[in-house]
């Protein structure tokens, strides 16, 4: 701050900029945002009901199509082609289109190719095709 000794002193500029209001308008929303925060979240308690219904049953003998590293095909111990599975499926199933089918594969194998298996499949008309995987025995470890 200049002060004039007189009316004829001119005061030089001050260029310097002043952060106090600054910095206090920051730390008021600052504040605002804090308190407001946790009332933003909405907790809802919701009592769900409890399901008494027993599990499906697991089919006794289940259809598994198998794709190897190699890219070769297989339903059960079977090998075949992409071309032989529609009629493969249908002798494993006994012509039975609502029957569950379980797709196998190789780590290695390319998505793509899972994804081909999968579309002679449902073109076939089964439609029921579960992916089938290794269950983590421990944490980031594979059995």
């Amino acid at each position: 701050m200049a002060i004039r000794l007189s009316d004829s002193d001119d005061l030089a500029a001050n260029a310097e900029i002043n952060i106090t209001p600054f910095i206090d308008v920051m730390l008021v929303l600052l504040i605002i945002f804090m308190v407001a925060a946790p009332l933003s979240t909405v907790d809802v308690t919701v009592e769900l009901p409890v399901a008494t219904a027993k599990p499906a049953p697991r089919p006794a003998e289940p259809v598994f199509v198998t794709l190897h590293a190699d890219l070769s095909l297989s339903v059960g111990d079977r090998s075949l082609t992409l071309a032989e599975l529609p009629s493969e499926l249908e002798i494993a199933t006994g012509m039975k289109r609502d029957t569950r089918l379980y797709i196998s594969a190789d780590r290695s194998v390319p998505y793509g190719e899972v994804m081909a298996v999968m579309n002679r499949m449902r073109g076939t008309g089964y439609l029921k095709i579960g992916l089938v995987g290794l269950e983590e025995t421990t944490e980031g470890a594979t059995p």
